[in-house]
Parts: structure tokens; sequence; C-alpha cells
């Protein structure tokens, strides 16, 4: 869950994912003491760097610890968020800091994964290579979700939820691909998805700049 801007909150909202209402009891101690949303943003994106790190050596010991890591990780970006919203210590350069972290962490993930991986796999291509092609296309991902948001707000770029799960909540499973060796197919899947995703994104992303004009272009008349 990203950091926000401050933003007024629909009097009926969505329902909440099950890490995010656990982060707010978490952090809910933490509202009045000198712990800001940037300090939990930092240590989400050590412990996301750390959880790259290890998927370098390519073992299976090493591996099933990142995933291990990459679920905490995972579960501390919801944290910055709730206490931000909860203590009203939101902030532009928090809300950039916290997208910045979730891109870094993400893109370093498929990389060092590629890295681990034993080459000579699908499509010819090295595994490393694989891991780049699908950092880049969630890169392309953050930064136009993120200039999505700014056009239209934060409900624009809402996931999809089912009984209180996101879509990013997938990444809770990854520890089963590798408890089953299955980094390689994992990887072969995120670079083919993820650019189709991307380019989904980018078409999205021009039909809203498209009727931005329009609306513009219909005030100025």
């Amino acid at each position: 869950m990203l950091n926000p801007p401050p933003l007024p909150q629909p009097a009926a909202a969505v329902e909440r994912p099950w890490d995010a209402r656990l982060a707010r009891r978490l952090v809910t101690p933490l509202i009045d003491t000198w712990v800001t949303p940037n300090h939990l943003t930092t240590l989400r994106l050590a412990v996301g760097l750390a959880a790259a790190a290890a998927f370098i050596p390519g073992s299976y010991v090493w591996s099933n610890l990142a995933a291990l890591l990459l679920i905490v990780s995972n579960f501390l970006d919801h944290t910055d968020g709730e206490l931000a919203r909860m203590s009203g210590k939101t902030s532009r350069i928090g809300h950039i800091y916290d997208l910045a972290s979730d891109a870094a962490v993400t893109i370093l993930l498929f990389i060092a994964i590629g890295i681990g991986a034993k080459p000579g796999v699908a499509l010819g291509l090295p595994p490393a290579m694989l891991g780049l092609v699908a950092g880049t296309a969630v890169a392309l991902i953050f930064y136009l979700r993120m200039r999505i948001e700014e056009l239209l707000g934060k409900a624009a770029t809402q996931q999809a939820s089912l009984g209180g799960f996101e879509t990013e909540d997938l990444l809770y499973l990854f520890p089963l691909a590798t408890l089953s060796n299955a980094l390689v197919p994992t990887l072969l899947a995120a670079a083919i998805c993820a650019p189709l995703f991307a380019v989904w994104v980018v078409i999205d992303y021009q039909r809203l700049l498209r009727r931005d004009r329009r609306m513009a272009t219909g005030v100025a008349e």
C-alpha cells in the first residue's frame, strides 16, 4: 500500500485488505512517538533489498530465506501509509519515497532472481535478461500509476480485491515457488505478463490524458 498525499477520504470506503488491517493495529502505538512513516518506508526498503540480495546465490536455502524476507517486506509496505493516515504525517516527499522504494524493491527482486537462476532456460534468453525485462516493465507500470494518481487521485489506481485480498497479495504466495523450485517458470511468467500489463497501462494512461485534454479544452471554451 502506498503512502498517499493528503486527500479527503470518502465516507463509504472499499473493504480494507487483511494485511492493511493488521498493519494498522500494529502501528497504532506509534502514532504519538518519534517514529515517522518515512522510517517505516526505510525499513521496508532495507528488508526488500535484503530479499533481493538473498535471491542472488540461487541456492534452495537462500531462495527460501529470500521469499520469507519478501513476505515481510510486502507486509511492511502497508505500515507507512497506515501510520501516515492515522498520525496526519502525510507528505508529498513521503509519497514519492514510498513509490520509489516499491519500484526499486520490485525491479531488483526480478533481476536478482534472474542472476541466481540457472542459465539456458526458456526462450533461449539468459535468466538475468528475463529479470531485466520484467523489472523494466514493472518500473514503467509504477511510473504510469503515479502519473494517473496525480491526474485522478488514488482511487483511480485502486487494485482489484476479493474477500479482503488485493492483487499484490499474490506476493505472499512466493514461498510456494521457492519451495517447489519453480523460480524460473515464475520469472518467465513475469517476463511475459509484466510487459503485457505495462502495454495495457500505457494505453489506459494515453486514454486518460486525451480525456483530460478534452475536459480542459471544454472548460477553456
